[in-house]
């Protein structure tokens, strides 16, 4: 099927989604969600046409064509600022479709002869709706970053892994899979990397208005202590919060998480100068860096930070933990005992640890690992379920109430903390109920 049919497909589906209803006010709660998904693929069902069209429309602009170029005979310097200012679109967003459809499109040898595209795979998932222009342009570009380092056979592995991980994902999401998949395709360039961003941090501050403004730019080692402590405070605010007797009381914190954040980093700061305080309200909050048990010990590869998806390189996790206050998890090595059973109603802290390295945080939503709690699967009372890892899962209080209140459901695959969480949706929401993987899984390249 050619692009343009999938296109027109995808148009007739939108007709069919939308309907009798005049506007989207008159749509029912079925016809928003089908005129929504509808959307999608027809935004990118245009994403793969357009690729297409910028990629001829620079090959019909190039430089040894002069003034008989496309884009100069159209008044224009270049194809981007041709397709810029037809689609109404920024220069940036166009040297995007320009790229995209360059490396993705058909080529021809010296000879004349055709030669597949750069990016097949990418190419594919385009032409399929997998995927949008956006999400293919993050992943041509890490591909290209990893071409030299990598080699040509892990290269086309990595596109292989990232176009089938990215499909359905949100381009935040993507973004993510990008950065962790950097450091599997290329891992000797995580040290460096870590070393260059290093060089960049930064903290301004000056006054204006009577308030302090502050601008910080923060490599991966240098934030993590303070993500850490900030998130803690917010989290432990929030559990006050709910535990307040009277919601309505006049003097109930209704501060905004800007506002707690603001307050977390007033209160760290004045917690140093006078020391005085030996605990601070941090929901008990820890800096954890994770690696393996064999990058540890050979010294290279790449470690993660709980709550930033930047990799660090393996000196820098030894640097973090010969400081203090953080705690590294090396998998593969001895643990404690991570299965209770009905001996304890509550999940110990070497049992959260666990559930952090296999979920990443909320195992549905993706906050980070401060910001959730550990649930039982199966309710310790009514359904008599253990208190394991098994019968575990992290989830933020929004997502807990989500799945008991919507009526989705929880399955847990494998074991330990290399077991994958699966979300499935009630049949009001998919007719099928396809799982849907959840936890740190969805990111995981390297697995």
């Amino acid at each position: 099927m050619s692009k343009l049919v999938g296109l027109q497909e995808a148009m007739s589906r939108l007709d069919e989604a939308w309907a009798d209803a005049g506007d989207s006010t008159d749509l029912s709660r079925e016809q928003l969600l089908a005129v929504n998904e509808a959307l999608g693929v027809v935004r990118r069902r245009l994403d793969a046409v357009h690729v297409d069209v910028a990629a001829s429309i620079s090959r019909e602009s190039r430089p040894e064509l002069g003034a008989e170029g496309l884009a100069k005979q159209q008044g224009f310097r270049s194809p981007a600022k041709l397709i810029a200012a037809t689609v109404g679109v920024s220069t940036g967003d166009a040297s995007r479709l320009v790229s995209v459809g360059e490396a993705t499109a058909p080529r021809t040898d010296l000879l004349g002869a055709r030669l597949p595209a750069r990016y097949p795979l990418v190419r594919a998932a385009l032409a399929a709706g997998e995927i949008g222009a956006q999400a293919a342009s993050l992943i041509i570009g890490l591909l290209e970053r990893c071409r030299v380092a990598a080699g040509a056979e892990r290269v086309a592995e990595g596109e292989r892994v990232l176009t089938a991980a990215a499909a359905g994902l949100a381009l935040d999401e993507v973004r993510t899979l990008i950065v962790r998949a950097e450091a599997w395709l290329d891992p000797d360039g995580v040290e460096p990397r870590s070393d260059e961003q290093r060089s960049r941090r930064s903290l301004t501050m000056f006054e204006r208005d009577g308030m302090l403004h502050l601008s910080a730019q923060l490599d991966a080692e240098t934030a993590a202590p303070l993500v850490t402590a900030i998130r803690g405070y917010v989290t432990a605010a929030f559990a006050a919060r709910k535990d307040a007797p009277d919601v309505d009381a006049p003097d109930v914190d209704r501060r905004t998480i800007p506002m707690l954040q603001a307050d977390a980093l007033s209160a760290v700061c004045a917690h140093i100068l006078g020391c005085e305080n030996r605990r601070l309200p941090l929901a008990g909050a820890t800096v954890i860096v994770r690696m393996t048990l064999d990058d540890l010990e050979s010294g290279t590869g790449s470690a993660t930070i709980d709550g930033i998806d930047q990799p660090i390189s393996v000196g820098v996790a030894r640097r973090m933990a010969a400081g203090g206050g953080v705690i590294p998890c090396v998998l593969g090595g001895d643990s404690e005992i991570l299965d209770w059973g009905r001996e304890k109603r509550l999940f110990t802290r070497a049992q959260r640890l666990a559930l952090v390295e296999r979920d990443g945080g909320c195992a549905m939503c993706g906050l980070p690992p401060g910001m959730t709690k550990a649930h039982h699967i199966r309710w310790w009372r009514r359904d008599r379920g253990p208190t394991d890892l098994s019968n575990g899962v992290l989830l933020c209080e929004s997502c807990h109430h989500r799945i008991h209140d919507n009526g989705w459901e929880v399955r847990i695959d494998g074991a330990g903390v290399s077991a994958r969480v699966w979300f499935i949706p009630p049949a009001y929401v998919d007719a099928s109920r396809t799982p849907r993987l959840g936890g740190r899984a969805r990111f995981d390249i390297a697995a």
